[in-house]
């Protein structure tokens, strides 16, 4: 799949890190260095706009190392970028540790998949078909 992008950043575009990898990190595209202090919020700018095909999103998802190493997490992960969005993607970045955390500028800073949805179309009915789980949730099942 080929994914038209604008890159107005001072970096590489992104891309996979690995053969295997689902997602290609994405990188800050800032003037300066931006400090998060414990349990702070910044949206931070990458630089990159894109152009999806229909019927696909891309997910902004937190990174595994910043997140144990750093407690550095996204808001409402995932973030979806939605495929009639024009505008530059930017993440929502939150410090959920104790210690401040200092982004720069290049700084990888989240990962990006691409994937393929459906559109759905929902039928108000009074009532529905009952299954052996029921509306047992949030943890019913034990530990």
């Amino acid at each position: 799949m080929k994914i038209k992008v604008v890159n107005k950043s001072k970096h590489q575009l992104p891309a996979y890190e690995t053969e295997l990898s689902a997602g290609m990190d994405l990188r800050a595209n800032i003037d300066k260095p931006v400090t998060l202090k414990p349990l702070e919020r910044a949206l931070i700018k990458t630089g990159l706009f894109i152009e999806l095909p229909e019927g696909y999103e891309a997910q902004i998802r937190p990174r595994s190392g910043l997140a144990y190493k750093h407690g550095i997490s996204i808001v409402n992960a995932p973030g979806t970028v939605d495929a009639d969005y024009r505008g530059e993607i930017g993440v929502i970045l939150v410090n959920l540790s104790n210690e401040d955390f200092v982004i720069n500028d290049g700084e990888r800073i989240c990962q990006m998949v691409i994937s393929k949805h459906e559109k759905a179309e929902l039928l108000e009915v009074d009532e529905l078909n009952e299954t052996k789980r029921g509306s047992g949730g949030f943890g019913h099942t034990g530990k």
